[in-house]
């Protein structure tokens, strides 16, 4: 699965003066009720609910939070630049500035799985975080999200 397939260009946001984590679950809530049809009420919960269970800090300034919801048609991610780092509960205790929400169906095991290891993959990558940190414009941002594979570790 490659991000292009559940990342739309307009799915890519920077976001400006976010104090903190819920404030970001609202918007990253809001842009996925307009892409999905859902209640923007209902995708919040959804990543609140799973927020509860453990932060979705994954370290060096990432966040992934994701949900599933019950008759969504596909994998869908909604990725924020941030344009200062807010606390998160991440594993290293570090602010996060680069967040990838991910929505999947209930029952989209595999899918879901393929999305959280390809996001991690990616945002993993030092090249990849560098050049999303300083990028302000989402059409940019969005390509280096969605560069094939071969080109993604390029300078």
């Amino acid at each position: 699965m490659e991000l292009a397939d559940i990342l739309a260009e307009h799915a890519v946001l920077t976001c400006t003066g976010v104090a903190d984590k819920r404030q970001i679950f609202e918007i990253l809530a809001q842009k996925a009720a307009e892409l999905t049809a859902f209640p923007a009420s209902q995708i919040l919960s959804t990543l609140q609910g799973r927020e509860a269970l453990g932060s979705t800090g994954v370290g060096n300034g990432i966040a992934i939070p994701h949900g599933k919801i019950e008759g969504l048609n596909g994998v869908t991610a909604v990725f924020a630049r941030l344009d200062q780092p807010i606390d998160f509960d991440s594993v290293d205790d570090q602010p996060v500035d680069l967040v990838m929400m991910l929505l999947a169906p209930v029952g989209a095991g595999a899918d879901h799985l393929k999305a959280l290891s390809r996001v991690a993959r990616l945002l993993r990558t030092e090249t990849v975080t560098d050049q999303l940190r300083a990028e302000t414009d989402p059409a940019q941002l969005h390509a280096i999200l969605t560069a094939p594979v071969e080109n993604t570790f390029a300078a």
